[in-house]
């Protein structure tokens, strides 16, 4: 990202926070929660909702690493499948970008890829608005200011603002340039000769700090997590119900499993 595009995002981010502000109001009171502070861990709160939404999540590995995330949705059931051949905190922000994407845009997610790193990926309104989206849901914005202020005072001498950075990612569990974003939208942070360093911090010098500080670098890892299993045996139980009742038969049943099969090894990451 260069600073053109981070200034395109910021003021965008400025114009649209109220309306995000209440999507997020209305994603709590339909989560049941009362207050950032419920939202501990993402996925156990994510799953049943998705579900109430007619959507199952499902966590692979993919070979490619360009994509985000996957989102597929039919007549009766979706599907939103997550990479997890990605750092952990790219995954933590994914899911809430598709949050918003099921559960708050106006018109209907069905199918669609997200692509993790896409040249065009925030020239689209509805990308824009998921981004903030997550963000603000990730980390909010009395705790990030509180948080900001108290890393900022405890900074030694060798210290810089890249460290401050590295500690907001690491407390709030986002990727770097999430909470970046984040700072310029709260105006945590001044533009130039910062800005111009902390926007082309490398992958190397960040995993660096967090080693130096003694913070859990394995957020900056790919968890691997594979939901496949779970999903077969999903299909084949409620596929043995149907073939009981005459829906389908063991044949096709059979075939169907063969072909999921086939697809997840042609998706599937080493």
């Amino acid at each position: 990202m260069d600073s053109k595009r981070l200034r395109k995002i910021i003021a965008y981010s400025r114009e649209n926070k109220a309306r995000i502000e209440t999507k997020i109001k209305e994603f709590y009171s339909y989560a049941d929660m009362d207050n950032e502070k419920d939202w501990l861990n993402l996925m156990q709160i994510a799953r049943p909702l998705f579900k109430k939404k007619g959507y199952i999540i499902i966590e692979l590995p993919l070979a490619d690493k360009e994509i985000g995330a996957l989102c597929y949705k039919g007549d009766i059931l979706g599907y939103m499948i997550l990479n997890t051949a990605l750092p952990k905190v790219n995954v933590n922000f994914a899911l809430c970008h598709e949050i918003y994407h099921v559960f708050c845009q106006e018109t209907e997610c069905r199918n669609k890829v997200e692509w993790y790193m896409n040249e065009h990926y925030y020239e689209y309104e509805e990308e824009h608005a998921a981004n903030l989206f997550a963000g603000m849901l990730l980390m909010p914005e009395q705790s990030y200011r509180f948080m900001f202020r108290k890393f900022q005072n405890e900074a030694t001498e060798q210290d810089s603002q890249l460290t401050v950075l590295v500690k907001l990612m690491s407390y709030f569990e986002v990727p770097y340039m999430a909470a970046l974003v984040r700072c310029y939208e709260l105006e945590l942070l001044e533009a130039g000769k910062v800005l111009e360093i902390l926007i082309h911090a490398d992958e190397h010098a960040i995993r660096e700090e967090f080693m130096r500080l003694w913070l859990d670098d394995s957020i900056l890892n790919a968890t691997r997590k594979d939901d496949y299993n779970n999903l077969e045996s999903m299909v084949a139980l409620f596929g043995t119900i149907y073939e009981q009742e005459n829906y389908v038969g063991e044949k096709n049943l059979k075939q169907v499993l063969k072909n999921m099969k086939v697809l997840y090894d042609n998706i599937k990451g080493e």
